[in-house]
C-alpha cells in the first residue's frame, strides 16, 4: 500500500515527506512505548504511535522504520518536525485514535510486523 493511499484513507495530514507518498508500505506497527518498538518493529514498517517527541523519531530511524504516522490529534513540536525532516522520515497526522487507524489499515490489507509474541522458550505467551 502506498503512503498516499495510507493518507487517504486515514484522513491525514502529511507533516514531512510529500516527496514520498509512493513509498511503498507492507506492515504497521502500533505503539506508544519505544521499548515495544525496539523490541518488535521492523525495518519498512509503519510506525502508529500517539508520541511526537524527538525520541519517537530517533527510535524510527534507529530501525529503519519507513514513515511514522501520528495518531489521537496530538500538537507536533517544532523538534520532532525538525529531526524528521533532517531524517528523511515521512510523517503523517491525523485525528483518529490509534485502535481505528489500526482496524481501518487492517481492513485494507495492512498486515502487523508481527502477529504474535513469543517468550523465550518460543511457546506463545497465554
Amino acid at each position: 500500500m502506498k503512503l498516499s493511499e495510507i493518507r487517504d484513507i486515514l484522513d491525514a495530514k502529511v507533516i514531512v515527506g510529500e516527496d514520498k507518498l509512493d513509498l511503498e508500505i507492507t506492515t504497521a506497527f502500533g505503539a506508544d512505548l519505544m521499548s515495544d518498538v525496539l523490541a518488535f518493529a521492523r525495518s519498512g514498517c509503519l510506525l502508529i504511535t500517539g508520541l511526537s517527541n524527538p525520541q519517537s523519531v530517533r527510535t524510527a530511524y534507529a530501525l529503519d522504520i519507513a514513515a511514522i504516522l501520528v495518531c489521537r490529534g496530538k500538537s507536533l513540536t517544532d523538534k520532532f518536525v525538525e529531526i524528521s525532516q533532517e531524517l528523511n522520515i515521512p510523517i503523517l497526522w491525523t485525528r483518529y485514535i490509534m485502535f481505528e487507524v489500526c482496524g481501518m489499515l487492517y481492513k485494507e490489507g495492512l498486515t502487523g510486523c508481527v502477529t504474535q509474541i513469543q517468550d523465550s522458550e518460543d511457546k506463545q505467551i497465554a
